[in-house]
């Protein structure tokens, strides 16, 4: 089983530093899991422009590759103006929805509000409905008094809820095989 960990933003590094720890904790709870990362600030995807996902080269190929071999995901993403960044609703538009039909999601969000949140509840849980994916009742979100000057992850509540949502997401998947 391979659990992708989707960075979700070409900016900042919080969001990744979230998503590193959530796969972290899935393979200290669960090794015989295969993790994976995949940030897409070292990828130069192109735009979803309407052709078939055959006809796309290079590192958008490499990236579609990547999420299309993944059993399980852990998407992370900032809070932009209440939102996703264009550079995650473009990876999730370049993905054909069948590749994520009935496999485990959960998700990550970052921000700079505390009601941000809302966010995760209100857009990401009903894409991954749309995917017919089975998302995990919990979730991370991480507000930027979570973080040290490093960016390190001080929050006690937030490393156990990392540490939760890396544990539903493996169960979830386990119970579902």
């Amino acid at each position: 089983m391979k659990l992708l960990g989707i960075s979700g933003t070409i900016i900042g590094s919080k969001t990744l530093v979230v998503t590193q720890k959530v796969l972290e904790e899935a393979k200290k709870y669960h090794p015989d899991i295969e993790i994976e990362l995949l940030d897409l600030r070292q990828y130069k995807i192109d735009f979803c422009d309407g052709r078939s996902p055959s006809d796309y080269t290079g590192d958008t190929k490499k990236v579609m590759d990547i999420v299309c071999s993944a059993d399980m995901y852990v998407i992370g993403t900032p809070i932009i103006h209440g939102s996703i960044p264009g550079a995650l609703k473009n990876l999730l538009d370049l993905i054909p929805a069948d590749v994520f039909r009935h496999k485990v999601m959960g998700f990550i969000a970052t921000g700079g509000n505390h009601q941000h949140y809302l966010m995760i509840e209100n857009q990401l849980k009903p894409i991954a409905g749309y995917f017919q994916s089975y998302v995990v009742p919990g979730y991370v979100f991480a507000h930027k008094d979570d973080f040290n000057d490093n960016n390190e992850i001080e929050s006690q509540e937030v490393l156990e809820k990392i540490t939760q949502l890396a544990n539903e997401i493996c169960d979830l998947r386990q119970a579902l095989k």
